[in-house]
Order: C-alpha cells, then sequence, then structure tokens
C-alpha cells in the first residue's frame, strides 16, 4: 500500500512522488533529488521525509575507564580546575556529618537487620490479586459457603430486635448521605459513603436499650495489623491499614459446630494452575516476622467483630468487585490469624474454640457481606481441616439517588429523589452487627 503525493516545484514538470514506507522509498527519494537537485533547488519536503529521514538526539556513549595496575592516572585534582590532556579525577563519595532527610540514603537490602534469605509475600491495603476470591481462598486455606448463615440471618427477622419506622430512617440516612451532607449535584464516593455506613451505625446502636451488651464496642481506625504464615514451601503476609475496625469485649461465637469442621477435612482447594498463588502479592526480602493485632496488651477493646470497607474515588485504591471480595477475606483472616496467635501460641493447631470475624464492604450503593470462621493455624499443607467463609455478594441497598430526573426522550426514566429502595439489604447489616449481642 502507497499513496501518490503531488510536489509543485520551480521546474515546469510536476513531480510525482510515491511515498512507501521502508528501503525502497528511501532510496528512491534519494535518488530522485540526485538527479533533479537543480529543480528542487535545496527545498526538503517534511511531509513526505518526516518519517524517513527523522532522527533523534544521538546516545551519549559513556567513557569506560581503564584502571591499570602499577600505573597512577595523572589528574588535574591539584589544580582544580579543568585541564586538557589530563584525567578527569575520581573523589570519594563525601559523607555529611549531620543527618540531612531530604538527601538521606537507605542501606542496600542485604544490609539491613531484617533481610531474610528467603523472600516474603505480602498482601497489603492497595494489592489487586488476579484470582480474586479463589485466590484469597488458596492462601487462607478456607470453604466458600454462598449466602450467610441462617441462624444470623434469623436476627433481623425478629421485630423485638428491629428498630422502629426502620424502613423509613434507613432512607432518611440514604438522602442525609447523597443530598443534604453536601450541595454538589453528584457528590464523590470519598464523601457520601463514609456518612452513609456511619449513619447506618448510629441506627443500629440505637438498640443498645434493649441489648445492652452493644454499648461493649468501639471504633477504631488507622491501626495497623500483621499476620504470618507459612504457605507450602512460601511465607506471606498480611499487613498495613484496613479500613475502619468495630472491637468487641467479647468474642464472637462459632458459626460453624465442631461436626461441620472436622467434615472440611474432605473438601479439595480449588487451583488455577499454570498461575502462580503468588501473583501479584509484593515479594520483599526485608520483613519482621510478627504477628500484631496493632492494639496494646490489656486493650478493653480486644476482639474482632466486624471490619468495614468503604469504596473511594482515588484510582489507585479502586478495586473491582472481585478483587474487593478478596480483600476482605484476606485482611478479616489477617485480624482472626493474629488474635489466634496471641491466644493459643505460635505452634501450628486445630483450634478449640474457633476465631470468628466479620467483613463489610459498600460503595455507598453497593453491599458486600463476609463471615470468616478461622478453625486452623496449620496453614501450610492442602489435607486436613479447612477454615470456613461465607459470602453474600453484590446486595444494592437502592437502585438511584438523583437530585436531578433522568430524561430520555422527553420520558422521566429515573425520578429525582430516591428509588428502588430494598429493605433487606439493610436487614443483613444489622443482623451482622446484632451478631454476639442476641
Amino acid at each position: 500500500m502507497f499513496k501518490v503525493v503531488l510536489h509543485g516545484v520551480r521546474s515546469n514538470e510536476p513531480m510525482l512522488l510515491a511515498v512507501q514506507k521502508g528501503n525502497a522509498a528511501r532510496s528512491a527519494f534519494l535518488n530522485y533529488s540526485h538527479r533533479r537537485r537543480c529543480d528542487v533547488g535545496g527545498r526538503r519536503f517534511f511531509s513526505a521525509t518526516w518519517s524517513l529521514f527523522g532522527r533523534g538526539p544521538p546516545s551519549r556513549k559513556e567513557k569506560k575507564t581503564l584502571d591499570i595496575p602499577g600505573l597512577e592516572r595523572v589528574t588535574y585534582a591539584d589544580r582544580m580546575h579543568f585541564v586538557p590532556g589530563l584525567a578527569k579525577p575520581i573523589f570519594p563519595e563525601w559523607q555529611r556529618d549531620w543527618h540531612d532527610p531530604h538527601h538521606y540514603r537507605g542501606p542496600n537490602n542485604e544490609e539491613m537487620e531484617l533481610h531474610k534469605e528467603n523472600p516474603c509475600y505480602v498482601f497489603n491495603q492497595r494489592t489487586k490479586i488476579l484470582e480474586g476470591v479463589r485466590q484469597a481462598l488458596w492462601l487462607t486455606k478456607s470453604k466458600l459457603i454462598q449466602g450467610l448463615p441462617e441462624h444470623i440471618l434469623s436476627l433481623a427477622e425478629d421485630p423485638a430486635n428491629q428498630i422502629e419506622d426502620q424502613d423509613e430512617r434507613v432512607q432518611q440516612a440514604i438522602r442525609h448521605s447523597r443530598f443534604w451532607d453536601t450541595t454538589a449535584l453528584r457528590p464523590k464516593r470519598d464523601r457520601f459513603c463514609p456518612v452513609l455506613l456511619r449513619d447506618l451505625l448510629h441506627l443500629c446502636g440505637t438498640l443498645q436499650v434493649k441489648h445492652t451488651s452493644l454499648s461493649k464496642r468501639i471504633l477504631a481506625e488507622n491501626y495497623r495489623v500483621a499476620a504470618l504464615w507459612n504457605r507450602e514451601s512460601d511465607i506471606f503476609q498480611v499487613r498495613g491499614l484496613n479500613g475502619m475496625l468495630l472491637n468487641s469485649m467479647t468474642p464472637l461465637p462459632a458459626v460453624a459446630q465442631s461436626g461441620e469442621v472436622l467434615a472440611t477435612e474432605n473438601h479439595t482447594l480449588e487451583t488455577f494452575y499454570p498461575i502462580s498463588p503468588t501473583i501479584d502479592l509484593q515479594c520483599t526480602y526485608v520483613y519482621d516476622q510478627k504477628n500484631d493485632t496493632g492494639f496494646r496488651d490489656g486493650y478493653p477493646y480486644p476482639h474482632t467483630h466486624t471490619l468495614f470497607f468503604t469504596e473511594t474515588e482515588d484510582s489507585a485504591a479502586k478495586f473491582k468487585p472481585e478483587q474487593l471480595r478478596a480483600k476482605m477475606i484476606m485482611f478479616a483472616f489477617g485480624n482472626a490469624l493474629a488474635r489466634a496467635k496471641s491466644l493459643y501460641g505460635e505452634h501450628p493447631q486445630v483450634l478449640e474454640h474457633p476465631v470468628v470475624v466479620q467483613s463489610i464492604a459498600t460503595d455507598g450503593r453497593l453491599f458486600q457481606f463476609i463471615v470468616l470462621q478461622l478453625n486452623t493455624t496449620d496453614l501450610g499443607p492442602d489435607t486436613g481441616v479447612k477454615n470456613l467463609v461465607w459470602m453474600d455478594q453484590d446486595q444494592l441497598l437502592y437502585d438511584y439517588a438523583k437530585c436531578r430526573p433522568l430524561i430520555k426522550k422527553k420520558v422521566v426514566t429515573v425520578p429525582a429523589g430516591l428509588s428502588g429502595y430494598q429493605p433487606e439489604t439493610f436487614k443483613k447489616f444489622l443482623a451482622l452487627h446484632l451478631h454476639g449481642a442476641v
């Protein structure tokens, strides 16, 4: 394929130049310009030659210095200025006598105290694993059960556990976060999502009059968890910030009984060969082998109840639903494992009293629910007792919340205000909040 370009020159005859990418076009242009040098008159046709003759800046070649043993290089170091013919001196690196944080150079990884020979694969708050939930289940040695446990969902169905004018007050909380908290026509998620979450928690807290154990909880933010475990021949760690945490004075009761826990020995973990289970995890040789819940000893609320994740507008921290659910499993597992090792020690074992942690994530409209029960800390082999994960995903709290109606072809398709409220989603939220208090 080529195109013909008509160029006007100083001669009476027009020049037809066939421009074609490749060596043939280059040689044709050179031959023509050589024959018609007088006609062209020194003019260059950039429409035809920019892709053929364009050159970038020349690459700089570093000169290699040869060190000959027994010979000393003659430099201009003593004269303190450049002298042609003399070699450039090489001075020792200047060391400051004071600490300058703006020009600090850290030591090499091999020189650090926490450097290890075996690598560790770290899952942090911004890790987005490729296989999502399947990869998280393999890393945590867990079995997935779709849907939340029935005895937890039944807590919100009891009229004695419901809030007065529950549906109306939930809709008021949604309107507060979407319409009344800001004057923007389309508020961003990092504005209305935390407001909605706190309003819903405030509604659930109004039941303290009926259930006094709800007052023995506290919310914590910006805490850091660290949990380390071995999976087959690799070392894994969950660490970093992970949302807002609801702590309790008393632990959550076990969801699955001992018979159901022992039945997990027959479960086969799903693999995703040929993809490595360590894909998308941070590989580091400098790490601390510790398990930390993020709170000091003697903290009056030591037991993890529920983890809350809110989605933001930050593109680097925005997760797809599958990756968000995997993050919920990993951090719920990390909090449970850190608590189990602080209670039962570092030795791998099947726990006599399983550790249960819940997790809720929302983008202000869509909710994800997870309940994790840690049954064992023996996570190395694929055999033996497995952990259990209950998941209820993609639950809409409402369909639309618009300041202005959506009109298409002069027809109002979506009215202004709140529409499509679904009360079943808040009942699941309330049921997880009442779990352990009723």
